[in-house]
């Protein structure tokens, strides 16, 4: 084995590595994706090139600290280190199970002719579908304790007077909650990670971290038209990190693809973080369920007490009737707990999540849950007081564990850098969501959680960075416009919404956007009313678009037994996959998915459309070669629109195998569900 080894690294020193005096670059397995760093008179900078051709011009690397030198000017490569891994690693759930990790990886270390802050290391990882870089910094004289006051880091832009640019603002009130803009590259201001753009060329990239702990969140600013720069969530005494050295920034990624459907079929996030830490995690358990959820936000019911009160004892008895009947594993129950009632948004310093209110009898619904088998999920609403819920969090997860809740989710509901702790000095302070406080913050929630063998579903969450694979009892998160908006938002979510998601938010990792709305018209039809802006097929469709391990039935069981055999797809349709293959796409136009059930033969397709009606083509050479397959199709009408018609569904059946290509029509914010039955 060390021979094999030794004769990779070898002929990888002769094909993917090129070293000068000044300057190393590193290539992808496949040799299409380069690169190269140097260390030029002013500082360091690095480059990337995309099929022959530069994508990022050389762009400028460092660090700024509040005491003490730079990482800037001055600084030399003194060694470089390379190696090869090509390897494989098995999801505990995810899109797929098994998940390959081939890259090759480039280690610099620059040194600096002065006696203190000296150096620091760039580690640099290609993969074929895209790379990442981190700088590692060690102790060293006059640097123990850190106080960062600027990352330089860059991107630079070869095309961007050519890109369309694909974004949500950052540092802005509302977290991540946006409709993404479509823009000129030039009329991007500070942005949102995932950040994706589209070249001149065709090429698609994106922009955003990996491994994301002990760190500001980062966001990219154009300072310069074409120059992306780093921009990290501040504290309230505006640093922007405080560390110790030895440490390590989160990794900077770029996924690079020659279409958009390459960005889709990307593993390089997860492979950027470290494996499972957890040990075994056979508790953490994917699956569908229900809540009294929707209902509050369409206002037949409340979060507060009195006589709309949601979270009551028989309504939640009723709700875990409904789960068992039809096979969900849990029912969400939010507003049980002390301090909903006023305007809860500003609540965050009166929640009591041990202390129910007088019509939630827990006794009484821990033993119901018990005898049918349905497990209530759990919900704790911060209002953004963490520190409030950091003194109760041990209690208030410990009651969820004796109650048998394997899954919570939390809410963090706060103005962008409005997050309220309190020091040691008992003074008020207020952080941003993504600020590296509140980085820890939730992480720490995760950590306790896994200790009583619960998932955590976070909301107004910081963004996913691909921790998953580290703690894989996050198990979802938020972060980004949900179904909610279409029951009150202004304006709601547009067509184009969810052809977006795939190719941005859901870049990071799994949403929980609570699909499956079956009443369009709660407040009436049209194209100006608060409403889900989809055909019903749509919503279909977005059990297998937008990924997530727990999806949640969001309508009223009222809506869903008035139409069980559309309701029929979302009973069958997993939340597990073995294989997930993206099969079509343009961003924001449409997008198609295909996905194999774990440990299963069926296959399952989504695929959605924006405003535009569309058909596309679908090669079905993803299915097993050797099988024939019923294909059960859950399709928009021929009269289907969204504004009036959105009820048009057509359900029909025919047997189809690999070799055959569907015509999936959609209308206008239409879509298509389809399982296809391993027939014996």
């Amino acid at each position: 084995m060390k021979i094999l080894v030794k004769v990779t690294l070898l002929a990888l020193s002769l094909s993917s590595f090129l070293l000068t005096a000044k300057e190393v670059t590193v290539a992808s397995p496949d040799g299409k994706l380069s690169f190269t760093i140097n260390d030029v008179a002013e500082a360091p900078k690095y480059s990337v090139s995309f099929n022959g051709e530069q994508v990022i011009e050389p762009s400028r690397l460092g660090m700024v600290f509040k005491s003490g030198p730079y990482f800037d000017q001055g600084f030399a490569i003194t060694s470089t280190t390379i190696q090869s891994v090509n390897s494989s690693w098995q999801q505990p759930w995810g899109e797929r199970e098994t998940i390959t990790d081939h890259h090759n990886e480039l280690q610099v270390t620059f040194a600096a002719n002065r006696e203190t802050v000296n150096t620091y290391t760039l580690r640099v990882r290609v993969f074929n579908d895209g790379l990442g870089f981190r700088y590692e910094v060690p102790k060293q004289p006059g640097l123990a304790q850190v106080e960062i006051t600027n990352e330089l880091t860059e991107f630079a832009i070869k095309d961007y007077k050519n890109a369309t640019a694909y974004w949500i603002p950052a540092r802005q009130f509302n977290r991540y909650e946006y409709i993404y803009d479509t823009t000129e590259f030039e009329d991007v201001n500070i942005a949102h990670t995932p950040f994706t753009f589209t070249l001149g060329s065709g090429v698609h990239m994106s922009i955003h971290e990996a491994a994301l702990v002990d760190y500001a969140g980062m966001s990219v600013n154009q300072r310069r038209p074409g120059v992306l720069k780093a921009d990290l969530a501040p504290w309230s005494d505006g640093v922007l990190v405080k560390t110790t050295a030895n440490f390590k920034s989160p990794w900077r990624t770029i996924q690079v693809s020659e279409d958009a459907v390459g960005l889709l079929n990307s593993d390089l996030i997860l492979n950027l973080n470290e494996p499972n830490k957890l040990g075994d995690v056979s508790w953490v358990e994917p699956g569908k369920y229900v809540g009294i959820w929707w209902g509050m936000h369409i206002n037949e019911t409340t979060w507060g007490s009195g006589d709309q009160h949601g979270a009551t004892t028989s309504e939640v008895k009723r709700y875990m009737d409904f789960a068992a009947k039809y096979g969900f594993k849990g029912v969400l129950v939010e507003g049980w707990n002390i301090g909903w009632d006023g305007d809860w948004f500003f609540n965050g310093d009166v929640f009591d999540f041990t202390k129910p209110y007088d019509d939630f009898d827990i006794d009484a619904i821990s033993q119901h849950s018990k005898d049918v088998g349905v497990k209530l999920v759990g919900h704790h609403e911060t209002s953004g007081n963490v520190s409030n819920y950091r003194r109760q969090m041990a209690d208030a997860l410990d009651l969820y564990q004796s109650m048998g809740v394997a899954q919570v989710k939390t809410g963090y509901v706060a103005d962008g850098g409005n997050i309220k702790r309190i020091d040691d000095d008992g003074i008020a302070r207020h952080e941003w969501h993504d600020g590296q406080y509140m980085v820890n913050e939730y992480l720490y929630n995760i950590k306790q959680a896994a200790k009583r063998n619960i998932s955590i579903n976070t909301h107004e969450p910081i963004k996913d960075t691909g921790l998953r694979r580290t703690y894989p009892n996050w198990i979802a998160r938020e972060g980004a416009r949900g179904q909610e908006f279409n029951a009150w938002g202004t304006p709601p979510n547009p067509p184009e919404h969810a052809a977006m998601l795939p190719f941005t938010r859901m870049l990071a990792g799994p949403m929980d956007f609570t699909p499956g709305i079956f009443n369009m018209d709660f407040n009436g039809l049209g194209a100006n009313t608060n409403r889900p802006q989809t055909t019903l097929a749509k919503q279909l469709a977005l059990y297998v678009v937008l990924y997530s391990p727990i999806q949640m039935a969001a309508d009223l069981p009222r809506n869903y037994e008035a139409n069980l055999p559309a309701f029929q797809f979302i009973l069958d349709v997993p939340t597990d996959w073995q294989h997930s293959i993206a099969v079509a796409g343009a961003v924001g136009d449409y997008v198609a998915f295909a996905r194999q059930e774990r440990h299963g033969n069926d296959w399952y397709l989504g695929a959605l459309t924006d405003e535009q009606a569309r058909t596309i083509e679908v090669k079905l050479d993803f299915l097993a070669a050797d099988k024939s397959y019923l294909a059960e199709i859950y399709r928009d009408g021929d009269q289907a629109n969204w504004v009036d018609k959105p009820y048009e569904l057509v359900i029909e059946q025919k047997t189809v195998s690999a070799k055959d290509i569907l015509n999936i029509k959609m209308a206008t914010s239409g879509g298509a569900a389809i399982r296809f039955k391993a027939m014996d």
